[in-house]
């Protein structure tokens, strides 16, 4: 047996250990929540594995299938994503209203709407009413609906491995997503027998239509979709986990019914939305997320900039779902748990600065010459990048045959390195986030954390498609020649990431103070 066939089977098996073994840890620590919080669980592997196959698809389905350019496919998710952020900031106050289960069916059935439509409209008025504003509405719902669930579905003591375990498996539905994303590409795609030349979304008939590769992505999520709604049938919306550990009804809200109903309920969320944003402790609690803005950015350009630029640079039908989303979400799974044991008693401050340091500086990886890595390609650990993981040719001998071959190394590297630091500030940041909210205003609190992000939007949508134009520019929805330079994409977004651990170094501190004498002056009134 080979050395690398050793090397691979070793690590399937340790990783099929380890990933059982992080599941055991969690569940024995969560066995008091109720089983609403498992098949929530199993919703959110569904949801996240179906969203990232089609948030990867999105800007090369605009340039593709709904002749939109590549600046205007940027500008269109700017558009997308801002209404995704307004919605998101409504919808925890909506949570807090009308409860889980309504909003979390609400949710499915826009969802199930947009994919519908999405899966055969391409019209790109159209596709923005009957697509994107759907969508919109069914998933900005999922964050904070799914944070506020564990909060709920746990006690003060188990709240942070209910967020530790929801954030491994929102990796899990994010590595599977990534590989569906690449397989059914490759599956639907056609090759040029004479050139070789690859057109991977030649797509099939289905239904008796003819079907794209990308609209093929939106079918089987609509499939994925459907299953989730089965799932979220059986969850119940009034109960949560008391102090005790006891799971207890909740009382249910009186809203009247039919539109007094909705009117009730407006009212009430407009009421919570107004007590939220008059508070102190609000504005400075969002200040200090402002300062996460920057390198949160990156994740933006990895589902919008990163598919386009990868086939660009590495050509059609090149598997980078695998190259970023698997990669980032299997490291992700493991890295967290033992980052987090580790740095347990370092504060989420330090911990934030140290790991947006290391991603952000990974970004530069990106940018050193392919030439520099060319000697990793004829060892064991080309064998097992190129033939084991990403399966692009069947031996060695083939290896030096895979198009633009040393252009993969850079890549692989800055994402591995940018998920090691993403695993020492992400999952803090998102304790932080559900933590720091008062009891009752949980969801208003953690949509509005949106707010930031909101702000972004406007620049690093047109950001990317810019970017993307200048460097690697698209046609009908194929790659033209990239720029010589066109690694200097990460170098911007690097630069622009860079921002976030100099803006917490010189200014964490002074919110971090004024959030603590908020606090106490809280609990003094009361």
């Amino acid at each position: 047996m080979q050395v690398t066939e050793i090397i691979t089977y070793s690590l399937i098996v340790g990783a099929v250990l380890a990933f059982g073994g992080i599941i055991w840890s969690y569940a024995k620590g969560l066995r008091k929540s109720p089983r609403d919080m498992w098949l929530l669980f199993i919703y959110n592997i569904i949801e996240y594995t179906a969203y990232m196959a089609m948030n990867l698809t999105l800007t090369l389905w605009l340039t593709a299938d709904c002749g939109i350019s590549d600046l205007g496919a940027g500008s269109y998710i700017m558009v997308w994503s801002i209404l995704l952020s307004i919605i998101g900031m409504l919808t925890g106050a909506v949570v807090d209203t009308i409860g889980i289960r309504k909003t979390l069916l609400i949710s499915i059935f826009f969802l199930l709407f947009s994919r519908f439509f999405m899966s055969f409209v391409t019209n790109p008025a159209l596709i923005f009413i009957l697509g994107f504003i759907p969508m919109a509405i069914g998933f900005a719902v999922v964050g904070p609906l799914v944070s506020i669930a564990i909060k709920k579905y746990t006690t003060k003591d188990t709240a942070a491995m209910g967020f530790g375990l929801f954030y491994v498996l929102m990796n899990l539905g994010y590595a599977i997503g990534s590989m569906l994303f690449d397989k059914i590409r490759g599956f639907f795609s056609v090759t040029d027998a004479a050139t070789g030349a690859v057109n991977e979304n030649a797509g099939t008939m289905f239904l008796g239509m003819h079907f794209t590769t990308y609209q093929m992505v939106f079918v089987i999520g609509f499939g994925f979709t459907i299953v989730s709604l089965i799932v979220a049938f059986f969850i119940r919306g009034n109960i949560e986990l008391n102090d005790e550990g006891e799971v207890v009804k909740t009382p249910k809200k009186e809203l009247g019914s039919g539109l007094e109903s909705v009117k009730n309920s407006a009212i009430d969320v407009a009421t919570m939305l107004k007590n939220v944003v008059v508070e102190k402790t609000f504005w400075i609690y969002i200040g200090i997320l402002a300062l996460t803005l920057f390198v949160r950015c990156v994740f933006f350009h990895f589902s919008y900039t990163f598919p386009k630029y990868g086939i660009s640079v590495l050509g059609e039908g090149a598997p980078i779902g695998n190259i970023y989303g698997f990669l980032n979400s299997v490291l992700i799974i493991f890295a967290v748990p033992i980052v987090s044991y580790i740095t347990k008693k370092t504060s989420s401050y330090k911990m934030m600065i140290i790991g947006s340091i290391v991603s952000s500086l990974a970004c530069f990886i990106a940018v050193i010459p392919p030439s520099f890595f060319e000697g990793l390609t004829n060892t064991p650990l080309g064998e097992l990048v190129f033939i084991k993981w990403l399966g692009l040719v069947d031996s060695p001998e083939k290896m030096s045959g895979i198009t633009a071959v040393a252009e993969y190394w850079p890549l692989i590297f800055f994402i591995f390195i940018f998920t090691i630091g993403e695993s020492i500030w992400s999952p803090r940041l998102m304790q932080f986030t559900a933590e720091i909210a008062p009891k009752g205003k949980e969801g208003t609190y953690i949509a509005l954390s949106i707010l930031p992000w909101f702000a972004a939007k406007f620049f690093v949508g047109p950001m990317s498609g810019l970017l993307i134009k200048i460097y690697t520019p698209f046609e009908n929805g194929h790659p033209l020649p990239a720029s010589p330079d066109h690694a200097m994409i990460w170098f911007w977004i690097g630069a622009m990431a860079l921002l976030t651990p100099v803006t917490l170094f010189c200014f964490g501190k002074f919110f971090m103070r004024k959030l603590s004498a908020e606090t106490e002056n809280s609990s003094a009134d009361k």
